[in-house]
């Protein structure tokens, strides 16, 4: 078989040609011609399940749609493996993330690494070289993403991300190997992080580290982010703790669950490698929810008119005043008259400025250390960064929006190869300097 091969998805027209089929012997042209046209038949299905229309400004296109079908067989393979009733699919699913990328404690000349506990809690340590000049170090206590969910602190991406914020900074690295769910459920991740850092920051164990205890920060990304923001509200109001955070540094952070209906939900409904409804379904997982409820959540009927545990704080990410016109665009916010009261009532979670860090109180806000947001332009949680970016400089609290345009969910984390992206690169740089200027 020759010639294109066409499919067309959002008005994008992408020809596939593929070579006619060697020649062969007369005995044997049959069965030539039709290992010809099943080889055809299952590249052009590749290359099908592969394609996805994505805009022309992201980063390295195609790699990206690699990765994402990669991240999608993972899925149906544990769906599958949750339908045959051997393990929940999220555990199956990150037994494949972990198995394919977990990474021992190697130190090397630059980088000692170690796995310990702190407080009963994983943690690996980065301990970047001891200088003469520099008796006591910078620190960051890292918090990974996932979805609260997937991934470790020991997978080679996050392996690598905190040995290079070890060796660029001279700092120690502290990267929290919380609890996932299906195992725990919130709040027990917030406890996790809140438990490990608190132990971190006594001064015996400051000094066993030699850091400075004036120059500690708190960082995440994705749902390590959420986690990182809830971690700075609650130590401002915890007037026990005589070591304060200098500065925190959210990486495209998961801040609200009220509204799935921002500029950026709707712009990137199926952008991968988050689209809309995975998003929606961890918050669900999170709370251990019912995913009966996903669909009425995406179309916002837990927060409707009719909610009043919502009204109240609807004003506090009201996307139409908190974002610039040149992010609301056309956009038009997504409120019904009537819901599902009942989402809230079974998952009064979704209202906890615990789990949604972009709600919480102006008077908390105002004490929050000096701050750094990273979003990207294709990403459903690029609005709930903006928006927290806004509500703290309203507050007082100095912040850096740091907005990559080509960026997309998850990157910071892709730069190596095989999936080494160029925005991966820039935004890890941007993130580790800012770091180096202001902790």
């Amino acid at each position: 078989m020759s010639g294109p091969l066409q499919k067309l998805a959002g008005g994008l027209r992408v020809a596939y040609t593929f070579p006619p089929c060697p020649s062969a012997g007369k005995p044997s042209r049959g069965r030539m011609r039709s290992s010809c046209v099943l080889l055809t038949a299952l590249v052009a299905l590749a290359a099908y399940y592969i394609y996805i229309p994505l805009p022309s400004s992201v980063s390295d296109p195609w790699k990206l749609m690699l990765l994402d079908a990669t991240f999608r067989s993972a899925q149906q393979v544990s769906n599958l493996i949750h339908y045959l009733g051997l393990s929940h699919h999220l555990l199956a699913l990150n037994f494949i993330i972990v198995s394919f990328g977990k990474k021992s404690a190697w130190s090397s000349p630059q980088v000692k690494v170690t796995d310990t506990d702190f407080d009963g809690v994983e943690v690996r340590v980065f301990e970047g070289s001891p200088k003469p000049e520099e008796p006591l170090k910078r620190s960051v206590v890292y918090i990974h993403g996932g979805g609260w969910a997937l991934a470790s602190a020991k997978i080679r991406y996050y392996d690598e991300l905190c040995t290079a914020m070890a060796e660029e900074l001279n700092a120690v690295i502290v990267s929290i190997e919380y609890r996932l769910v299906p195992k725990v459920y919130f709040p027990a991740q917030i406890h996790d992080v809140v438990r490990a850092t608190k132990y971190f920051l006594q001064p015996e164990v400051l000094h066993k580290y030699s850091v400075d205890p004036g120059r500690i920060g708190i960082s995440g990304d994705s749902a390590g982010g959420n986690l990182a923001a809830a971690l700075g509200q609650q130590f401002t109001q915890d007037a026990n703790l005589k070591n304060k955070l200098k500065v925190q540094a959210l990486i495209y952070p998961v801040l609200q669950a009220l509204d799935f209906n921002t500029p950026s939900y709707q712009q990137n409904v199926n952008t991968p490698i988050l689209p809309r409804y995975v998003m929606v379904k961890y918050w669900v997982d999170y709370f251990k929810g019912n995913y009966d409820f996903v669909q009425a959540m995406i179309v916002n009927n837990h927060t409707s008119m009719d909610v009043e545990e919502a009204v109240a704080l609807r004003a506090r990410l009201n996307w139409t005043s908190l974002l610039p016109a040149s992010i609301t665009k056309d956009y038009k916010p997504v409120v019904q008259t009537t819901g599902n009261a009942r989402i809230l009532r079974e998952i009064p979670q979704l209202l906890d400025a615990r789990s949604a860090p972009l709600i919480a109180d102006q008077e908390v806000l105002r004490h929050l250390p000096k701050t750094y947001i990273l979003t990207c332009e294709h990403d459903v949680l690029r609005d709930d960064g903006i928006m927290y970016a806004k509500r703290l400089e309203s507050a007082g609290v100095e912040v850096t929006l740091d907005h990559f345009e080509d960026g997309f969910h998850g990157c910071m984390i892709f730069t190596s190869w095989p999936t080494n992206f160029s925005v991966g690169i820039r935004t890890r740089n941007s993130y580790i300097k800012w770091l180096d200027q202001n902790l």
